[in-house]
């Protein structure tokens, strides 16, 4: 089987500044992304359990990329109104807070060790989750980047997203692990539908499943972005978590009896706007593989980034985000432009964040090798530092006071949580 090991050459790479202005070479993409897929590769197989590695050597080597700074303002969103439904639906179903969603966990995860160089911590899903094969875990944020204190509403939490391939014959969409991080030796979870508020035929208002790969998503505030890989973003709002019926496990939505279900999930949590992508400039719309929340820049601001096998034309671009509404930065055109873009070439970027304007980026390389991490500083050169993380690592998410950079596994059978030491790289 060819893996990114063969893919991969020792190559060093300078990159330019992303705030330079345009010109001739950068003002146009050489080559745009034409291998980023409309996803990242889903699970398909069960790996075994990775042994634990706490500390030890890093090995590190220059990853091949043809890195190209890209004229960043070429890529833009534009924010949809705030969902009109929302009051309707406030109305009709409880209304809970996450505090309270966070405090009413139904599982229990587990001590494990996965084998993550500079790991500082780490838990896994009960069994049935660990082994589900229908849900698939692909993003992670927690509540350090809602606040920079580091709790929401005094709520301690970790929030993973995973997606259902439809397997077992039903796609309920996304759900989100709320999981209660107080007391990190014993985390409790319980896991949130995504929904999608609409009006039905005859003018009520229900809610659907979101269908999306979810691969990544950061908090920020009461807003959860949610990547959408081939649209942007769809944004959920923390303040309107809504309790619905459990009684039928294979409805959705409002039914004739005048529930409210979510197959079997006692909470949802609403999408109340959209941010859709566009590009100027002649360069391809970036696919929102990925997302992560950076706090430490000025202003804060969201990464998004690309997968591809092979990922030549894989780019990431930096986003500002306001803190006063909570929503990306927005020009006077009324679009929100990015601040800094790269061409990074990186095969099968998995996740990617910035800590003080150094970028690491988790890797997989299928289900049988380690995920590396690569790093880079603008001006400086991509490097890989090779075997680093566990098998099928997926999105990351930075937790500035624990100095943690925060990381998943997808693949049934052996999936852990995981952080390592970020001053390690």
């Amino acid at each position: 089987m060819v893996t990114r090991r063969l893919l991969v050459a020792a190559l060093t790479v300078t990159l330019l500044a992303a705030a330079a202005p345009a010109t001739a070479a950068n003002a146009a993409p050489a080559a745009a992304n034409p291998s980023a897929t409309a996803a990242k590769t889903p699970a398909t197989a069960v790996n075994a359990a990775p042994v634990g590695t706490a500390g030890g050597s890093v090995t590190a080597a220059p990853v091949a990329a043809a890195a190209t700074t890209l004229n960043a303002a070429n890529f833009r969103l534009r924010a949809s109104s705030y969902s009109s439904l929302v009051d309707d639906l406030d109305a009709a179903l409880p209304n809970v807070s996450v505090p309270t969603v966070v405090g009413d966990g139904n599982r229990v995860a587990t001590s494990c060790s996965p084998n993550a160089a500079n790991r500082v911590a780490s838990f896994c899903w009960n069994s049935g989750d660990n082994n589900v094969t229908y849900w698939i875990p692909q993003a992670i944020t927690t509540s350090a980047d809602a606040y920079e204190v580091g709790t929401y509403e005094g709520a301690t939490a970790i929030l993973v997203s995973w997606y259902d391939n439809a397997s077992d014959g039903i796609d309920r969409g996304v759900r989100v692990s709320f999981v209660d991080y107080s007391t990190p030796s014993a985390p409790t979870y319980r896991h949130v539908l995504l929904v999608e508020p609409y009006s039905r035929g005859d003018g009520k208002a229900s809610f659907r499943p979101v269908n999306v790969h979810a691969g990544g998503m950061f908090w920020y505030g009461y807003h959860l972005y949610l990547a959408s890989t081939n649209s942007g973003f769809r944004v959920f709002d923390m303040r309107h978590l809504w309790q619905a019926s459990t009684s039928d496990d294979t409805a959705i939505g409002l039914q004739t009896d005048g529930s409210y279900q979510a197959y079997g999930y006692k909470y949802v949590l609403p999408q109340v706007l959209t941010y859709a992508r566009s590009t100027t400039g002649g360069y391809l719309d970036l696919t929102f593989s990925f997302v992560s929340l950076d706090r430490t820049s000025t202003p804060d601001s969201v990464v998004v980034g690309e997968y591809a096998y092979p990922g030549t034309g894989t780019r990431l671009v930096r986003f500002p985000i306001d803190y006063t509404n909570r929503m990306l930065t927005t020009a006077g055109d009324g679009y929100a432009h990015g601040s800094e873009a790269y061409d990074v070439s990186v095969t099968s970027m998995q996740g990617a964040t910035a800590i003080n304007g150094r970028f690491y980026l988790s890797t997989s390389d299928g289900d049988g090798n380690r995920g590396d991490l690569a790093t880079f500083s603008p001006g400086g050169s991509v490097v890989m530092h090779t075997d680093t993380l566990p098998i099928g690592p997926e999105d990351l998410s930075y937790w500035p006071a624990k100095n943690q950079l925060w990381s998943l596994t997808e693949y049934a059978g052996s999936r852990s949580v995981f952080a390592v030491r970020a001053s390690a790289y």
